[in-house]
This record gives C-alpha cells, sequence and structure tokens, in this order.
C-alpha cells in the first residue's frame, strides 16, 4: 500500500468487521450513485501525492476526461490515509457508501471478509480487458488465496533507500548501505549538526507494519502461521521488531522526535535535508512537490541482513500498492464497470503512475519506455524479485492496527530513553497478539 497509512482504532475495527455484511456503496443519501442519476459516480480515491489538493489536480482532469468520454460525470473526494479504512468500514456496515474507491492492497482480504466489495471473476474481469493484463505480483494482493479478488489493482509501488547525495559525500560515506550494518555505520556518521542519518513515521502505524513486516521476512519468520492464525512472539518477529526501533534506541541514528511523526513527515523532512536517508514508498512525485530535485538524491534498494536483496530471507520490501474497488450493491454497476476499465486503460494507466511515480501494475503500460528511469529500474527489480506480500488474511486490517500501535509505543519509550528489549518488545507484541480476533 502508499501508501497503505490508514490509523484505525482496533477495536472500532474489529466490531465493525464482525457486524459487515454484504451491503454498502451507492446510497443517493450520501451522493452515490442512485436510480435518479444513472450517469453519475462517486469516487472516493486515496491520498497518494503531497496533499489531498495535489490529488484534485491530478485526478480531476482525468474524470473529466471520463466524462467527455461516457457521459457519466465522477464526484470525486479525496480521502486522507488516517481516515480512510474506518470510512471504508463504516460504509460497509451502513450501506452509504462510494461506487468506486481506493483501497490499501493489504486491505483487500479483510474488506473481501465483509462480503461488501463486488467479487472480480473472470466475466467481471473480461469487461475490463481480462486478469491477464496485470501482472502477478499485483495481483497477489487482490484477497484471499483461492477467491476471486476483491479489486482490482491500480497503482504498484516498493520501498526503496532514498538517501542524500550532497550529505553522503560531506560524510564521506560514499556508497548507499546494502546492509542494515552498513546503514546503521552510515548512520552514525551523517547524524550530526542537528541532522540524522534516517528519517521514520512511529507514530504511523501501518509504516510500522510495513517495515517490521519486511524486518521479520529478513529473520525469516511472519506474523501469521500457514493457518492464517496471529503469531505475534514468534522469536524472529520479536528479534525483527527489536532491530527495527533499535536504529532509534540503540543505534541512535533516528531522530527521538520522530517518534511522534505521522504520514509524510519523514518525507518533508528528508526534502528539506534534516535526514540523510528515508524509506519509502516511491517518493519521487512526493520529494519533487516539496522542492527536491532528482539531481540531489540516489536511489537504492531497502538494506538486508547481509548480502543483496533477492528471493527467500533476502526480501526487503512489501508488495505495496493501491487497488480499485467497487460497492457491489452501487447503483450503477455498468458505470462503476466502465470506470474501472477507464482507469485501468494502458492510456490512463501511463498518466497516473507518472504523476505518482508509481509503477502500472498493467503490463502493457509498465514495459512503455517512460518507465525505464533509473528510479523505476529499483522499484520494478524489488517488485519482480524481492517483495513479498503482506498476509491475505482476513483480520489484516486489525493486524496493522494492534502490531503498528505496539510498535508505536515502543518508539515511545526508545525517544524518552526507556529501553527497548527482546523482553519489552515481546510484551508489547503479545498485548497486541490479544488484541486480535479469537479463532
Amino acid at each position: 500500500m502508499r501508501r497503505f497509512r490508514a490509523a484505525a482504532a482496533s477495536a472500532v475495527t474489529v466490531s465493525l468487521l464482525a457486524a459487515a455484511t454484504a451491503c454498502g456503496g451507492g446510497s443517493s443519501t450520501d451522493g452515490g450513485g442512485s436510480d435518479d442519476s444513472p450517469k453519475e459516480l462517486t469516487y472516493w480515491a486515496s491520498n497518494q501525492g503531497a496533499s489531498v489538493e495535489v490529488d484534485k489536480k491530478v485526478l480531476q482532469p482525468e474524470l473529466d476526461k471520463f466524462e467527455k468520454e461516457t457521459g457519466i460525470e465522477v464526484k470525486l473526494e479525496v480521502v486522507p490515509w488516517s481516515d480512510l479504512l474506518n470510512r471504508i468500514l463504516t460504509a460497509t456496515t451502513s450501506g452509504q457508501g462510494p461506487d468506486v474507491l481506493n483501497i490499501g492492497n493489504t486491505w483487500s482480504a479483510s474488506l473481501q471478509a465483509t462480503g461488501a466489495l463486488l467479487p472480480w471473476d473472470a466475466e467481471n474481469f473480461d469487461k475490463i480487458g481480462g486478469k491477464d493484463r496485470f501482472v502477478d505480483s499485483a495481483l497477489g494482493s487482490t484477497g484471499a488465496s483461492g477467491q476471486d479478488p476483491a479489486a482490482v489493482p491500480l497503482y504498484s509501488m516498493a520501498y526503496a533507500l532514498y538517501y542524500n547525495k550532497k550529505m553522503f559525500a560531506e560524510a564521506g560515506v560514499s556508497e548507499p548501505p546494502a546492509t542494515w550494518d552498513e546503514l546503521a555505520a552510515a548512520g552514525r556518521k551523517l547524524s550530526k549538526g542537528g541532522k540524522w542519518g534516517l528519517g521514520a513515521e512511529g507514530s504511523n502505524p501501518v509504516e510500522n507494519v510495513h517495515h517490521a513486516f519486511v524486518f521479520a521476512k529478513q529473520h525469516g519468520a511472519d506474523f501469521f502461521t500457514a493457518d492464517g492464525r496471529p503469531d505475534f512472539t514468534d522469536e524472529g518477529v520479536v528479534a525483527a521488531v527489536e532491530q527495527y526501533v533499535g536504529l532509534m534506541a540503540e543505534e541512535k541514528i533516528i531522530a527521538p522526535g520522530n517518534a511522534e511523526y505521522a504520514q509524510n513527515q519523514s518525507v518533508s523532512d528528508f526534502a528539506k535535508g534534516r535526514n540523510a536517508m528515508l524509506l519509502w514508498q516511491s517518493a519521487s512525485a512526493n520529494l519533487k512537490s516539496q522542492g527536491m530535485s532528482e539531481d540531489d538524491y540516489g536511489i537504492a534498494p531497502v538494506p538486508v541482513q547481509s548480502g543483496a536483496p533477492g528471493g527467500g530471507k533476502n526480501v526487503n520490501s512489501m508488495v505495496a500498492g493501491i487497488n480499485l474497488a467497487v460497492f457491489k450493491n452501487t447503483d450503477n454497476l455498468s458505470g462503476a464497470t466502465e470506470f474501472v476499465k477507464f482507469m485501468t486503460s494502458d492510456a490512463e494507466q501511463k498518466i497516473l503512475n507518472t504523476a505518482y511515480s508509481s509503477i502500472p501494475p498493467v503490463k502493457a503500460a509498465q514495459e512503455d519506455p517512460s518507465f525505464n528511469t533509473p528510479a523505476n529500474a529499483v522499484l520494478k527489480d524489488t517488485l519482480a524479485k524481492s517483495a513479498a506480500a503482506l498476509p491475505q488474511v482476513a483480520d489484516e486490517s486489525q493486524f496493522e492496527t494492534a502490531v503498528g500501535t505496539a510498535i508505536k509505543e515502543l518508539f515511545a519509550d526508545a525517544a524518552a530513553g526507556k529501553p527497548v528489549t527482546a523482553r519489552s518488545v515481546k510484551a508489547k507484541l503479545e498485548k497486541a497478539q490479544q488484541q486480535m480476533p479469537a479463532k
């Protein structure tokens, strides 16, 4: 996900999912498609750019183009990530929501379990040109295995290491770090004069989960067992979280104030030269909008424990991205399907993914020469070789909230100078696991 940043309260998430039924979307009372307005759709877009206003400037011309082609007006609302998951879950229970919406791809299985989203079976995929138009890595994050996807891939992203070339040169760091030991060593050289080696968003639960997932994979562990049961206190998981938070607590290359950072604050610090390194999903467009030239920074794969990114334990990114979903009780199913076809067309995929510095999940668009830039080469290589999908389980959204909040609390401890140990990490993760629905 881009940017997969929800901060829904666990209790709310659990209760809404438990109560969810196969309703939602297309309500005339909240502006959705209605019997009186068959030529109208409502669309909730996720905040992909540096601000909601940036997204409106990107999307509105394309929606106007769709209206000119089809006669269907699309009413746009860009929803911040901090609100999006709760908004969607409320819509699944109330029946009052949009016709079409963006979802973080990590939420696909959770929202699929509500029964509110249109299943993308072979017949529905045929309406938008066929399932084989999409790359396999993107399709792997569209719902639970063995079920028809709950959404269609829209934007694909991967994490990368962004580094400030000038700050590296001034500190005598000649190459971007390939391992975490190298990153810590470089970070110590760079953390001086009120500037820091690395930025983080310790108060952003979903961002925390994304990094913890990668560290866990590198420790040969996962947060769930093969049968989908939470296993948050696995020895490898504990070691992974301890190592991640340890970049602040032990290595001291992340500013203590970053424990309070939420969405996009670490990107802003990097763009302003306050931090020398940034671990982020497809950040180029965001950095450009904040005044940073592409000549000012380099892009490298996210570090691994040893060696180089690749298969197995050297997973170095989650399969990030945004999916496009349809509430299945929309009053304008044909229009909603036509809109999905438009948004995933080769032409629109090139336009939208260029605007957001993301990678098209549509094969033909991804192969366009415009996506063969050095930055995209790192992201495409990561998605193809060393990225893994977050667990596609029904309780995934609760997992993000519970574990992400546990890590948020550990960052707060680190910022306050409290030791972050295997014991304290395990205690927080055990508490998080207790918040998960009983199996």
